[in-house]
């Protein structure tokens, strides 16, 4: 095999395409390997609109970054035709080693894809020596295409939950199917609220779906998120995740101690004991000597933290019967041990957040869901944040986020 055939089938083209010179520029670094590539003389080219073959009107050079060559970068340059099509009158043709408007070859974006499900882009990108914001525009443009692939019309269950994406108030709303193991995401949008709710009923309608077809949303207690389901999603009902009930009383008990903590001194390492589960297994021996500082000084965070830890106990109802009874042998418990002490107002708030969702609480335990996929959260979206570490605006971020969680991920993988 001739080395200008090597460097074809490396290119990947085939006629009317064809190689007429090759030369390696080493008054570079690194050394740049160009290829010029012509089309046969007096060939015809496929109208990009109705792929009618038609002559050429006129050349415009193009040229390609392409996988590297050994050790050299390598570019590819080419005269492409305009074709004057009788019906569609003059275009650009569509090269097959490139897609239209990109700088590089598909070989290249390809290699650029496979880097970055296993790296951040920054890195990436500075391994294929180009910018991480052009690197970003491929990422972008396939992540785009592989979203409108998607067939939504067999979701049932959702679970939706928010999370930062930069420094201040600035959020996106993550969708997710329930039943799904691998892969979840469905939809991702900036901002948080009812509105993000009018916007996903909008996606999966373009996608093959209908809103008429959720049954179940699984998410936390935001009134917006509420309003939005009732409004967008009208056969729903609302679960409550578990995750979330725990989340309430685990800020209310760290708001107790930062309270108490400025009127008298409290114990070293107590604070992530509060945070943990109070078990052995999970608690250093400093932060179990803590709790049990606070409990023999008879502490108001003590009191607390015994509240937060009591929802264990709740969490082990079989049914949804002993569930509601449970509940509401906590809440008298927890509102008898409270008291009127004005130290412990954050716990009397939590109290009253799970008294007035019970029902949505209670439907936990008859949902074929379970809240452990939206605990699952938190791990993809710090994979998310690692993998667009230097990424400028939420659009990088809701980008990874659908690479690495959504099914485009697996899509990207097989073209």
């Amino acid at each position: 095999m001739r080395s200008d055939e090597i460097l074809l089938l490396g290119i990947g083209i085939q006629p009317p395409w064809q190689l007429v010179d090759q030369h390696l520029d080493t008054s570079t670094q690194p050394h740049e390997l160009h290829l010029q590539v012509e089309g046969e003389r007096g060939a015809r080219y496929p109208c990009p609109h109705c792929g009618a073959l038609c002559p050429a009107h006129d050349f415009t050079e193009k040229r390609w970054r392409h996988l590297n060559f050994f050790q050299h970068h390598c570019y590819i340059t080419a005269a492409v035709p305009r074709v004057k099509c009788p019906e569609h009158g003059v275009h650009l043709v569509e090269v097959p080693w490139a897609r239209k408007g990109s700088a590089f070859t598909l070989l290249f974006e390809q290699a650029g894809l496979a880097l970055v499900r296993e790296m951040p882009v920054l890195a990436a990108a500075r391994l294929m020596a180009i910018t991480d914001t052009r690197l970003w525009r491929v990422v972008q443009h396939y992540v785009r295409q592989a979203i409108a692939g998607f067939d939504l019309s067999a979701v049932r269950g959702l679970g939706l939950d928010e999370t930062a994406c930069k420094r201040g108030h600035h959020y996106v709303t993550v969708f997710i199917d329930m039943a799904r193991r691998k892969e979840p995401v469905l939809f991702v949008t900036p901002g948080r609220g009812k509105d993000t709710l009018r916007q996903f009923a909008a996606f999966l309608t373009e996608h093959g779906g209908e809103p008429g077809q959720i049954l179940e949303v699984v998410c936390d207690m935001s009134p917006a998120f509420l309003l939005g389901v009732s409004e967008h999603l009208p056969n729903a009902t609302i679960t409550v995740d578990w995750f979330h009930i725990v989340q309430v009383f685990t800020r209310s008990v760290d708001d107790v101690r930062k309270l108490e903590g400025k009127e008298k001194p409290l114990p070293n390492h107590l604070r992530w004991a509060l945070l943990k589960r109070g078990e052995l297994e999970h608690l250093t021996t400093n932060q179990l000597i803590a709790l049990a500082e606070i409990s023999t000084q008879g502490l108001d965070t003590a009191t607390a933290w015994r509240i937060k830890e009591k929802l264990a106990w709740v969490r082990k109802a079989r049914s949804p019967r002993a569930a509601r009874w449970r509940i509401t042998h906590f809440l008298n418990w927890a509102q008898a041990l409270i008291g009127d002490t004005p130290r412990l107002e954050p716990m009397r708030k939590a109290l009253a957040t799970l008294k007035n969702h019970i029902d949505r609480v209670v439907q936990r335990w008859t949902s074929t869901y379970t809240n452990a996929r939206l605990e699952g959260f938190n791990g993809l979206f710090q994979a998310a944040r690692a993998r667009a570490r230097g990424y400028r605006n939420t659009t990088t971020f809701i980008t990874m986020i659908y690479l690495i969680g959504s099914p485009a991920g697996s899509i990207l993988k097989s073209t």
